[in-house]
């Protein structure tokens, strides 16, 4: 049986299938209840790069897709994961990807395939592979590709699997969306939501006015409220990189590889950038203390981020900007930082200062932050956060450079540059 979607030129099945009726021009709008586990797949599903090993993706002359011919034969040594003979990735009771896409032990699917998807340009490098704006040929769905390169490491099946699941399962205005993933010989590609105006760090040069701040801390606040209440995890990784804006004026969390699931409220590792860890994260000198930690350290990280958007630039003093002693010995022993008062309300200072509390059992409550007077005054107010975006960009264009981030200050976007 086939139902009409709201997709242009497209139908939808009850087996989840998009299938192609007719010529797809305007890139279409699609719901997040649409895209849960739909296929993607309109073409044979067969990939149409070497089937030599490598991981890398690279461009050939004619801007095809393919990977590099480099062996990865190292690879194999990981048979808990990788299964030589079907070019699959297995994470046991989560997730297996293939060149064809990812199933869920949910019994979710997303198919998805390289040869379907169109080379539209690099977004950022991070520090496992590439980010790469694609258009999804078949549904004219412009996205963001990420390429994480396998390495022999179990950490990075780890955050592998982890963002995948967070992902799949956190269906949230505040979160970026998951189109699908497949693995292709030593590279897994993750397909999500392309946000047109970049990660915040891109997009505050010079501070930004309280309204617009608020509208950015209710969206980032509820997006961090969703993972706690509805999913028991904990971002860990909450800085002004990982959240992105479109010039439809969205505000959305991305980057969850680091992410981590409570137990009694408490997540164990102690992952994160440390600019914006907080001070019981670094300064515990017990190794059992020093892995543990509540949902309250990321408020700390949020307060953090809140901060570096007002002012333009990172919240501790730029003398500790090219040293990490003096950065992390800033966050554990020096005065939290705080708004100006000249440029912000007593209710916006106040927000912040509840955040950046040294004691995490002082810090408020994602619920007790939605609540706050400051939060509350703004969220019936029509604020364009979209013409700050578009703004935003013109500025960069203009050459408005980037302020000087400090030498903790790592990462990037994975949604849009």
């Amino acid at each position: 049986m086939i139902l009409s979607s709201p997709i242009s030129g497209l139908n939808l099945n009850l087996g989840g299938t998009l299938v192609k009726g007719g010529s797809v021009r305007p890139q279409p709008k699609v719901s997040l209840s649409q895209r849960r586990g739909m296929t993607l797949n309109g073409g044979s599903g067969k990939p149409s790069f070497s089937s030599t090993p490598g991981g890398a993706l690279q461009v050939t002359d004619t801007g095809q897709m393919r990977l590099n011919t480099k062996p990865t034969s190292l690879l194999s040594s990981y048979s808990q994961y990788i299964d030589v003979s079907t070019g699959s990735l297995n994470f046991a009771g989560k997730a297996s990807l293939d060149a064809h896409g990812v199933n869920f032990a949910s019994g979710t699917s997303f198919k998805i395939s390289l040869d379907e998807l169109e080379l539209l340009g690099e977004l950022g490098r991070g520090n496992y592979g590439t980010v790469t704006k694609v258009l999804h040929k078949p549904t004219n769905i412009v996205m963001a590709m990420k390429e994480i390169r396998l390495e022999l490491d179990d950490s990075k099946f780890r955050q592998i699997i982890m963002e995948l699941d967070v992902l799949h399962k956190c269906v949230s205005p505040y979160i970026v969306d998951f189109y699908g993933a497949f693995f292709v010989e030593g590279a897994v590609y993750i397909c999500m939501e392309y946000m047109d105006g970049g990660s915040l760090d891109k997009l505050y040069a010079g501070g930004v006015e309280e309204h617009i701040l608020a509208k950015i801390t209710e969206s980032v606040v509820r997006g961090l409220k969703v993972l706690k209440d509805d999913h028991n995890i904990i971002h860990r990784d909450v800085k002004p990189t990982n959240i992105l804006a479109s010039t439809k004026g969205t505000i959305k969390l991305c980057d969850f590889g680091v992410s981590g699931n409570l137990v009694a409220s408490i997540a164990r590792t102690n992952i994160g950038c440390q600019s914006y860890m907080a001070p019981e994260r670094i300064k515990s000198k017990n190794p059992e203390d020093a892995i543990t930690y509540t949902v309250q350290s990321d408020i700390w990280s949020l307060g953090l981020t809140l901060l570096e958007i007002a002012n333009g630039s990172y919240p501790y003093p730029p003398e500790t900007y090219g040293n990490v002693f003096s950065q992390l010995s800033a966050i554990v022993d020096g005065d939290p930082p705080t708004l100006p008062e000249l440029r912000f309300s007593h209710e916006a200072v106040g927000f912040i200062k509840q955040c950046l509390n040294k004691d995490a059992l002082l810090r408020p409550t994602y619920a007790k932050l939605l609540a706050h007077p400051w939060l509350v005054k703004y969220r019936t107010l029509d604020v364009d956060v979209s013409g700050w975006v578009k703004l935003a960009q013109e500025k960069r264009k203009l050459g408005v450079l980037d302020v000087k981030k400090p030498a903790l200050h790592m990462g990037g976007a994975i949604g849009g540059r």
